[in-house]
């Protein structure tokens, strides 16, 4: 029996529906820590969110201000393009919809490129990255998130492969088209949605 479907099996015996499970995925209780390049340091004197592109006017928050726009939680099953999916994941921090209402967004505006540490990015459709649910995390489990997932503030859109979720996420453009991030330029999935296994470019 292979490991995949050693791992279903052991799902049904907990009495986990192994639906959730996306194809070619597995199930752990670790939290893997991977990124490319290595863990950027923090400075908070400098450490800022910044929104441009089709908005009005351009948004610049320190994190105090960012923190002050809103407040949810989240419970998700959160699914890598490696193969590890965790399940049950509790997350704490901003809306993306609290973030979003407080902007004037250009009708002709499509998706947004989120941009982080290291001059890392990701693309996004508006419709997935305003979904109800998803946040800005700055809490993991009941404590502050991790700098090496992404302290002190990570994207969370767990519907998607979870290179979406950006870690040490500095703001975002509002785009009217589609652009490729640092992964989607080296191969990865336009869109990445986990049940459809969008990981690569032609799947």
């Amino acid at each position: 029996m292979s490991f995949f479907k050693r791992n279903r099996e052991q799902l049904i015996a907990q009495g986990i529906d192994p639906a959730r499970l996306p194809p070619g995925q597995y199930v752990t209780e670790r939290f893997p820590v991977l990124q490319a390049g290595v863990i950027p340091k923090i400075d908070f004197d400098s450490w800022d969110f910044t929104i441009g592109g089709l908005v009005a006017a351009p948004v610049r928050w320190t994190f105090d201000e960012f923190m002050s726009v809103g407040s949810g939680e989240m419970t998700a099953d959160i699914h890598c393009v490696t193969k590890w999916s965790k399940f049950d994941t509790n997350w704490s921090g901003v809306p993306v919809s609290a973030v979003w209402e407080q902007l004037d967004v250009d009708p002709s505006a499509t998706h947004v490129l989120l941009k982080a540490e290291h001059g890392f990015t990701a693309n996004l459709p508006i419709e997935d990255f305003v979904r109800d649910g998803n946040l800005f995390a700055n809490r993991f489990d009941g404590a502050d998130l991790e700098l090496e997932h992404g302290w002190p503030l990570r994207l969370v859109v767990p519907h998607l492969y979870f290179w979406k979720s950006v870690k040490w996420v500095r703001g975002f453009d509002v785009l009217a088209h589609d652009e490729p991030g640092f992964w989607e330029r080296n191969g990865y999935h336009m869109y990445g949605d986990p049940f459809k296994e969008q990981r690569f470019w032609g799947d």
